[in-house]
């Protein structure tokens, strides 16, 4: 079949007043073609109307694709089935001609980037070996989409703690941020909606302005935009983690930032430079890091249990064990637990990321042999915060009750909390001085004090009955 600008040439030749035969001579072709061509007038293509097997059979087609969930194997079958002289590819050809399960292909575009517009944020999982064990890792990665300039680290999981010590590590790598940081709808981020109506969580949105910059999510099914990122997790598995063992994340992660220098470093043909070189011109648009940026840290409440230690994920630390039934603060950053008592830090480890297991710090321990001495229980806390006056027979009265002394505590508490305070100080000052811890005793004591207030007695009206 002759193409267009033949059939423009043999047209053209005619209206010049040359033959049919010459025209032919002159571009190499039949006789014939050339008349076809004549006789058609147009310099268009037709196009070849030929019939089409499957023509018959489209709406049992269309029916049998949603009935077989659009495998077009089992279509064919029940085509066969019923008498139908086609062919598989011919089944597969009129399905794409006519569109019946296939969605037209959409064209490829290109985003293009100044420098310190946007940076893109996306995790991935891969398979690493850490510990001498294949484990599941969450690959977090971030990209400045202007230099392709690349920092990653590797995580057990990515929760939204985990998110911002990461991002808080990427910027200060990068050592500043820019305009906005692209996510791929991640649920760390995202409270609600997707594409441009996402709607960040208020706790990450107030970490993205602390560095000035926006969250922002592409479309629902435009992975593309985000290409900036996605791309390179191939070149992580199969370059990084490729032959690499670690002995645990901290490894993981220190290997990952000599990996992360070396390839910022490398030149790359299709830009024309190293992301290093290309970096240099965009670290003056970034948006500066703040004066001082604070470790991010996890905030936990918990009762020091009877071992002397507090539970994080699993995993115990110890305190000082003095403190067993205390509620302390426990502060979990990327790499440390910090223990505190309001605001003084007791106790610093190192954070652990395996297995649940134990953390101890020698001084916290009592001395080998000896045993931790019991500390005061509540009713004790709550008389001497009282009556600080009376903490001295508090002490004896302890001692001299059975046990811990809760029960005679709890009881010296009512009397404190019914009777009034004078009253009851004084006649606990005369039982701590005489040595009396008879509690019925020293009640009948507080009543005689506090009877002539109470119960008068005697008078002139008295007398005279």
């Amino acid at each position: 079949m002759l193409d267009e600008p033949t059939r423009t040439t043999i047209l053209r030749l005619h209206q010049e007043g040359h033959g049919s035969r010459r025209i032919a001579s002159a571009l190499g072709i039949s006789r014939g073609a050339v008349r076809d061509v004549l006789k058609n007038g147009r310099a268009e293509v037709p196009r070849l109307e030929r019939p089409e097997k499957a023509n018959p059979f489209r709406d049992e087609i269309v029916r049998l694709y949603q009935e077989c969930k659009g495998n077009l194997v089992r279509v064919h079958e029940n085509l066969v089935d019923a008498d139908a002289a086609l062919s598989y590819q011919a089944l597969t050809a009129f399905c794409r001609r006519h569109g019946i399960g296939h969605v037209p292909p959409k064209p490829a575009g290109q985003y293009h980037f100044v420098a310190g517009e946007e940076m893109q944020h996306d995790t991935s999982p891969h398979d690493a070996k850490i510990g001498g064990k294949i484990r599941r890792v969450q690959t977090a990665s971030l990209v400045l989409c202007f230099s392709r300039m690349i920092f990653i680290q590797l995580h057990p999981s990515f929760t939204r703690f985990v998110c911002k010590t990461f991002l808080t590590d990427a910027l200060r790598y990068f050592g500043g941020a820019c305009q906005r940081c692209m996510i791929d709808n991640t649920h760390a981020v995202v409270l609600s909606g997707t594409g441009k109506a996402m709607v960040p969580v208020p706790e990450m949105e107030a970490f993205a302005e602390r560095f000035s910059f926006r969250f922002v999510a592409h479309e629902k099914g435009d992975a593309n935009r985000s290409a900036r990122v996605e791309r390179p997790f191939d070149f992580v598995d199969n370059n990084f983690l490729a032959g690499r063992e670690f002995e645990d994340f901290a490894d993981a992660n220190r290997q990952a930032l000599i990996w992360c220098d070396k390839v910022n470093a490398k030149h790359r043909k299709h830009l024309h430079a190293a992301p290093r070189e290309l970096f240099a011109t965009e670290q003056p648009h970034l948006r500066p890091l703040p004066l001082w940026v604070p470790d991010v840290y996890q905030l936990h409440h918990r009762i020091v249990d009877v071992e002397g230690y507090v539970s994080v994920h699993g995993s115990k630390y110890s305190v000082p064990y003095p403190l067993i039934g205390r509620r302390l603060e426990v502060r979990e950053t990327k790499d440390e637990i910090q223990v505190f008592d309001g605001p003084r830090l007791l106790a610093t480890h190192s954070k652990i990321l395996e297995a649940p297991a134990r953390s101890t710090i020698p001084a916290h321990r009592p001395p080998r042999g000896h045993a931790a001495p019991p500390g005061p229980i509540e009713e004790e806390r709550q008389l001497v915060t009282a009556a600080p006056e009376i903490a001295g027979y508090v002490a004896a009265l302890k001692k001299h009750a059975a046990g811990r002394g809760t029960l005679a505590l709890r009881r010296l508490l009512r009397m404190l909390r019914e009777y009034p305070r004078g009253a009851f100080c004084d006649a606990v000052r005369a039982a701590h001085t005489y040595g009396l811890y008879d509690l019925d005793r020293l009640e009948r004591m507080v009543l005689r004090g506090i009877a002539k207030d109470f119960f008068p007695t005697g008078g002139d009206e008295g007398s005279s009955r």
